[in-house]
């Protein structure tokens, strides 16, 4: 077996797990999630599923990570294997954790070359044409190729930008653990918390834009944002968006930390390294993603029409409300420069993490070469990439989200919570968790980890299923025009999952002729 790669510090792998986990959601749909689901109430069931549901998974997939790569295992089909030796199916429930991420790649990258157009349109002021929420729409539209009008006439634009980003992307895993990931995570991080600052202070300082209209200031938009509507909390919709939203912005329940945790030594400490990450997620979040986009959207555009832009989502929360905004300030093309280029460093950080996952399964379980895995996880993924960016107004995007970046999240997470805290045992786990520990993990925790943990994802799955997710299975949302690609994009996810378990299969039918050999 070929010795595997390792992090060169401990300052490294927290870099690249909180580089995995600080994405778009941070500065995007944290801030509108907060807003559409009674405001600073919402932060009551975000914590508790912190507590209970992201720091423990964030324990848990440190830990397997760490324990699955002593047996040179860095890819979920692998540890599980070696968490329950005596069952032969659940190597196949690994996939989930190849797949997941593999599907999240194919469109976010796409999503990540966006925000790269938008710093140099921000730059060049290409947009200061657009001078209203439906002119900026309709830029967007044009730059996606969804619409032809005057600003664009093609995709041309947006395609470049796309291999731009797809060949850094490719670049940086090329170089490796350390030396790609590990250093590019080391000054992307600190940039982006920079530029997130930066863009904090001029908005906390911005005062009210409109002396005639006093109540539209940064107080009162932090105060919209902030203010709690308890009576939300009676609905089980803000639980469950606040326990996606933690799922989301930790990087949990997708794969990619095991991956990671698969690089470390044995001795390594997995409690404090995976609590700092957490932490420095959710300052980039909940300090810098709050105090940016809302209450600097309701400081230019009032308590009424910034329901209505909240309510749009967050790619025209930040595509099209905040590049209106920026032509209004002064040193507007730089502060729109460096708001895009914090959402681009943000994504990059992440969508490198979701391409590790695959490149490691290639060269674990079939000790092929990092330069090889890499060129046959390139040219599938560019493949793959294709129906997001030509059939994005098709709901393609949203139909890889819904399976990779939600049902595949809350399925994973339970499959490993289950393997973990009653398969491999909660003591053995106990003891793996607390191996070169300089921390203590609170006894609660074991507890937590066993039942608490579990029964919220189950509930989690339970509630989602029947709210929103047999609906959107059913396709009962989907218009009629729009199907045929839906089914396509199920054929091409079916045909991705069925690959995967055969190179499984193939992967372990070589180990066990080895094994007799």
């Amino acid at each position: 077996m070929k010795s595997r790669e390792t992090w060169k510090s401990k300052l490294g792998i927290i870099m690249a797990v909180a580089g995995s986990a600080i994405g778009l959601g941070n500065f995007l749909r944290f801030p509108v999630q907060a807003c559409q689901n009674g405001g600073g109430a919402f932060m009551i069931p975000y914590f508790i599923s912190l507590l209970l549901l992201g720091i423990p998974l964030m324990w848990i997939e440190w830990t397997i990570g760490r324990f699955g790569g002593g047996f040179g295992h860095g890819t979920a089909p692998g540890i599980f294997h070696n968490m329950w030796t005596k069952n032969r199916f659940i190597k196949y429930f690994g996939i989930i954790g190849i797949f997941g991420p593999l599907v999240i790649f194919i469109y976010y990258t796409y999503i990540e070359s966006w925000t790269f157009a938008y710093a140099f349109f921000s730059a060049a002021e290409k947009y200061s044409q657009a001078t209203t929420q439906n002119s900026m729409l309709s830029f967007l539209k044009g730059f996606q190729g969804i619409e032809k009008n005057n600003f664009f006439s093609s995709i041309q634009y947006a395609y470049i930008f796309f291999l731009i980003t797809f060949c850094m992307n490719m670049f940086v895993i090329y170089k490796g653990i350390s030396g790609g990931i590990e250093k590019l995570c080391k000054i992307a991080l600190p940039s982006l918390i920079i530029f997130a600052i930066i863009l904090t202070v001029r908005v906390l300082t911005l005062g009210t834009p409109d002396p005639l209209k006093p109540g539209w200031n940064i107080t009162n938009g932090l105060g919209f944002l902030w203010n709690p509507d308890f009576s939300a909390l009676k609905s089980a919709k803000v639980w469950l968006a606040a326990a996606g939203q933690i799922f989301f912005t930790l990087s949990v329940g997708i794969g990619v930390i095991l991956t990671y945790a698969s690089y470390l030594k044995k001795t390594d400490d997995v409690v404090l390294s995976g609590l700092t990450s957490a932490s420095a997620n959710e300052f980039a979040e909940v300090i810098l993603g709050s105090s940016i986009v809302i209450p600097v959207a309701f400081a230019f555009f009032g308590p009424i029409e910034i329901q209505a832009i909240a309510k749009g989502g967050a790619f025209n929360l930040g595509f099209v409300t905040m590049p209106l905004i920026f032509e209004k300030i002064n040193l507007g093309a730089f502060f729109g420069c460096i708001w895009f280029l914090l959402l681009f460093l943000a994504g990059i950080t992440s969508s490198i993490s979701l391409a590790q996952p695959s490149i490691t399964f290639l060269e674990d379980e079939f000790n092929i070469s990092k330069k090889k895995a890499v060129i046959i996880f390139g040219i599938v993924a560019f493949i793959l990439c294709q129906p997001a960016i030509f059939f994005l107004k098709n709901g393609v995007v949203n139909e890889l989200d819904f399976w990779g970046g939600t049902f595949c999240l809350v399925l994973f997470a339970a499959v490993e919570t289950i393997l973990f805290g009653w398969i491999f045992g909660i003591e053995k786990a106990w003891e793996e968790i607390h191996h070169g520990a300089d921390m203590q993990v609170p006894k609660i925790y074991k507890f937590i980890i066993r039942y608490i943990t579990p029964l919220f994802l189950f509930l989690i799955l339970g509630f989602w299923l029947y709210q929103e997710g047999i609906s959107t299975i059913l396709m009962k949302n989907i218009s009629q025009s729009d199907k045929p690609y839906i089914l396509g994009t199920r054929l091409m996810l079916l045909g991705m999952f069925i690959t995967l378990a055969m190179l499984v299969k193939i992967a372990w039918r070589k180990r066990k002729t080895k094994i007799k050999k």
